[in-house]
């Protein structure tokens, strides 16, 4: 089935009141709304609030939606207008540079990557002799997504906010964009950064250290 009568179908349920489609909802965007809450309030406690704020407002909108972006994009906007009014009220300002990290912040050596003659630019030249080596079900252990888990969680705001919509959440670029209001180029920089420091963290529980 298509995305397009999915969401036809989930709306739906969403609208006749079905407890478990949006008991679904809710786990399937908690964690990437929580991430991107992180980047306009400072603390977690304060984002946990903000994003049950943004449910009621998707509860009590639903009629109102008409389809013109995805549910998800449409969900992670009123998260942002409800965040950047709670960050206004803690009268928090925070520079760009802070939320995305030092311009020179490399997590792993730029050689490690291909180049932009290569087919695949920007793309990993090989896996790490270890990651061969293990079974499928080793990168699966709790352990292992814990570490992932932590390296996204020590993100900076803006960094793990973009991971979790690209990557948890699995939107598309566009999406990022409209719904953090930032352009592309600094959504790519961004993704390859967070990506980077998880893919590190990640190296470095597989070799032992």
């Amino acid at each position: 089935m298509s995305e397009a009568p999915v969401q036809a179908d989930l709306l739906t349920r969403l609208r006749a009141g079905d407890e478990q489609a949006f008991k679904d909802l809710v786990q399937r965007h908690h964690r990437t709304m929580l991430a991107v809450a992180r980047r306009y309030v400072g603390s977690r406690a304060v984002a946990e609030e903000v994003v049950q704020e943004a449910w009621l407002g998707v509860l009590k909108g639903l009629d109102r939606f008409e389809g013109r972006s995805s549910l998800t994009t449409w969900i992670l906007r009123i998260l942002v207008n409800i965040a950047k009014t709670r960050g206004a009220r803690e009268a928090r300002t925070v520079p760009y540079a802070a939320l995305a990290g030092p311009e020179d912040e490399v997590a792993v050596a730029p050689e490690r990557f291909r180049g932009p003659s290569d087919q695949f630019t920007g793309g990993w030249w090989a896996f790490p002799d270890d990651w061969s080596r293990l079974p499928e079900q080793a990168l699966l252990q709790r352990e292992t997504l814990k570490v992932v888990t932590d390296a996204i969680e020590g993100l900076p705001p803006l960094q793990r906010s973009v991971i979790a919509m690209r990557d948890i959440q699995g939107c598309g670029p566009e999406d990022v964009c409209t719904v953090l209001e930032i352009s592309d180029g600094n959504q790519r920089v961004l993704l390859h950064r967070a990506r980077s420091r998880v893919r590190a963290a990640l190296e470095d529980h597989l070799a032992g250290e």
